[in-house]
């Protein structure tokens, strides 16, 4: 493993999985409106629980996985103590998150920090062990629907990638990938149909999103998600290998690398933009699609821009200040 190489693809699937998490988030954030009957609000809602929800946040914990075992492992390697450094590094991360909390109840970063914790000991344990073990919890507690608790398998199946050094030979490994990819498309496709039977409908009283009409149909979006991500990470990875592909998407690497400034900015633009338009309990489901893209816009100019002239997001830097106890140069 190169020590201070940036691993590009990682920081493409990062943006990528930004991209899908505010879509989610800024529904509760703005408190937005029940879905009329037979309104292009209630089709949006019925996309993002089959497309969205819990599909870009499984991708997103996947890569901190992948991403605490490499942090461990460079740190090692340049004979520092990866262990100390780590925990250092997610107690930040938490104090990151208690802010946020406050903001966004249900934001990930405190989350990310707990579940580091608990799997630190699994640095050490054989990759094939820690395959196994991640895929059959996530199995469990996929069929259980308890989607705070998929956190742990998902991040420990990351911290397995990073151990089979999966994500640093990509160029060799394209066939295999597409037959990974083919497969998940084919369950994706599976899942999907079997989950779209059970979309409400929506009509005159209902109950939203929680309401026990929708219970069936969101329970089985959170079992199936994983297996979607899995397509999505896996078609993107692929269509990276494609030159001009990758050109056209270069701004998703730099929204990616600014993964933590991008995310807590995310939550600053959206109370922003309810400040400023009054848009709180005011705005429709498919009105937050237009303000998602608007921010999309604003974030990615601002993160190509920033990364010309400096190495870190201003984030990322004080992150890094506070991990190794010392100021990191910026450029």
């Amino acid at each position: 493993m190169e020590l201070t190489k940036r691993i590009d693809v990682l920081d493409y699937l990062r943006g990528f999985a930004l991209l899908g998490i505010i879509l989610v988030n800024i529904g509760p954030l703005l408190s937005v409106e029940e879905p009329s009957q037979n309104s292009m609000d209630a089709s949006y809602w019925r996309f993002l629980y089959l497309f969205v929800e819990g599909r870009f946040y499984t991708i997103f914990t996947f890569l901190f996985g992948v991403g605490f075992y490499i942090f461990i492992t460079r740190a090692n390697a340049k004979g520092m103590n990866g262990y100390v450094l780590f925990l250092r590094r997610i107690a930040v991360l938490f104090l990151f998150g208690l802010i946020h909390v406050r903001f966004h109840p249900g934001e990930a970063l405190t989350v990310y920090a707990v579940c580091g914790l608990i799997l630190l000991p699994f640095y050490k344990i054989n990759k094939a062990v820690n395959l196994i073990i991640g895929f059959g919890l996530l199995v469990i507690i996929g069929i259980s629907a308890i989607k705070i608790l998929m956190v742990v398998p998902v991040m420990l199946l990351g911290i397995s990638a990073g151990q089979f050094g999966l994500f640093e030979v990509v160029t060799k490994r394209v066939n295999q990938i597409a037959v990974f990819t083919m497969i998940m498309f084919g369950l994706s496709a599976i899942g999907l149909l079997y989950q779209y039977q059970y979309a409400p409908v929506f009509s005159e009283g209902w109950s939203g999103p929680s309401g026990r009409e929708a219970a069936r149909f969101i329970d089985i979006g959170i079992t199936i998600g994983p297996i979607v991500s899995a397509f999505y990470a896996g078609l993107l990875v692929l269509l990276l290998q494609i030159q001009i592909i990758q050109k056209l998407l270069s701004p998703l690497k730099s929204y990616g690398r600014m993964a933590l400034t991008n995310y807590l900015l995310q939550t600053v633009f959206i109370y922003l933009a309810g400040c400023t338009f009054n848009l709180f309990g005011r705005v429709s489901y498919i009105e937050t699609l237009y303000i998602c893209l608007a921010i999309y816009v604003i974030q990615m100019t601002f993160s190509v821009i920033w990364l010309r002239f400096f190495r870190y997001g201003p984030l990322e830097w004080i992150w890094r200040a506070l991990t190794y106890l010392k100021v990191p140069s910026m450029r």
